[in-house]
């Protein structure tokens, strides 16, 4: 199993061994399971979304200003500076 695969299923192992507990004691649960998943699953999305549209403004950035001019090699940033 890759590294990866064993984190999130221990993770899950831990998350059903926790709820276990809680109904074995008779606690209720910290939050209301499908209103906290959802937070969770929002919260998900909201980093690899911001991931991803931070590398493709970075990558985008730097292909822009990396472009050699015909004349001289140098980016056009570095010759209007």
């Amino acid at each position: 199993m890759s590294r990866g695969i064993t984190r999130y299923a221990l993770s899950l192992g831990a998350g059903i061994l926790a709820g276990f507990l809680y109904r074995l004691m008779g606690v209720p649960t910290p939050a209301p399971p499908w209103v906290a998943l959802a937070g969770l699953l929002g919260i998900v999305i909201g980093e690899s979304g911001g991931r991803r549209l931070l590398t493709r403004l970075h990558r985008r950035h730097a292909t822009a200003s990396d472009v050699p001019t015909p004349n001289g090699g140098e980016s056009a940033r570095h010759v209007n500076d």
